[in-house]
């Protein structure tokens, strides 16, 4: 690839293709790699082979995942880039996904995964469209990154990104029906330990229990029939050079559009009161966790 390159880019060349998704691949002076939009991870077929077709005309024919789970198509040289993105607009697909921005959002399967306890699908193409295609000209102090998790096996971590959300089975146990069973299926289910038969009748810990919903059903008696679907609201977390734990909201939430509602009182707050440099974490911390849990909650 290094043969024929002869073209030396100013920094605002850099800067232009950058904001359009395209990261200059160290090694060579004017190649990038382009990242390609995938809403939530999931693309058609159709897409799937105009993005190859695209890394063949206009790249090195290599396509790589990125940790966010867009996909980036390696070494196109900068004369080209231009070219392909419009290729790619013609099939419904656009780059981006870099500067102080809300990013594209990241979504575990929980559709479709026999864990989930919500259409994370739905929920995280919904934060797509009103937040990274809606709020795409907001400037914000830093990068905003937003998971959805389908429940609390956390495996896309949403409790390192800016905003997580992790679905949730709160369980309404009948003790009416419970027979104070020696050994108690709902306490040989429960994978935390949170279940536990005292004084001849179930007891589950809710400070341990983390909502996963596995012993829905599993009381021969009924005693674990019912539950309400629900979504958990972290904020505040991040990876990377400096790593933070985000912290959960005290509310569970049974409307996702309750959830969106949040997310944007984050990302705007976020917008009006951070600092520029600092990462959503920073300004709560700086800010205090109650004052913001008061002002994205409404209160």
């Amino acid at each position: 690839m290094s043969d024929n390159i002869t073209k030396t880019l100013t920094p605002d060349d850099i800067k232009r293709v950058k904001g359009l998704g395209c990261l200059r691949d160290k090694r060579y002076p004017d190649v990038f790699n382009v990242r390609v939009i995938t809403r939530n991870g999931k693309i058609t077929t159709a897409e799937h082979r105009a993005i190859a077709e695209a890394a063949d005309r206009f790249g090195s024919g290599e396509v790589a995942m990125t940790t966010r789970l867009t996909m980036e198509i390696q070494g196109v040289k900068y004369d080209n880039i231009d070219a392909l993105i419009e290729f790619l607009a013609g099939y419904g697909l656009e780059t981006g996904g870099t500067g102080t921005l809300v990013r594209p959002v990241v979504s575990c399967k929980g559709t479709t995964c026999v864990f989930g306890l919500i259409d994370t699908f739905a929920l995280s193409e919904e934060i797509h469209k009103r937040f990274y295609k809606g709020y795409h000209t907001e400037k914000l102090p830093h990068k905003f990154k937003i998971a959805v998790g389908g429940c609390p096996n956390n495996c896309v971590k949403p409790e390192l990104n800016d905003l997580g959300v992790i679905g949730q089975r709160v369980m309404k146990y009948d003790l009416d029906k419970c027979r104070g069973c020696k050994k108690c299926q709902i306490a040989e289910t429960c994978p935390m330990k949170a279940a536990a038969v005292q004084d001849g009748k179930l007891y589950v810990d809710m400070s341990v229990c983390n909502n996963c919903g596995r012993c829905l059903g599993k009381c021969p008696f009924g005693a674990a029939e019912e539950s309400v679907t629900a979504y958990k609201v972290f904020v505040g977390g991040r990876w990377g050079k400096k790593s933070a734990i985000a912290q959960p909201l005290d509310r569970l939430f049974t409307d996702p559009e309750e959830v969106l509602t949040v997310v944007e009182r984050c990302i705007c707050l976020f917008r009006d009161e951070g600092i520029a440099g600092e990462r959503f974490a920073d300004t709560i911390a700086r800010l205090g966790f109650d004052y913001v849990q008061a002002k994205v909650l409404g209160e």
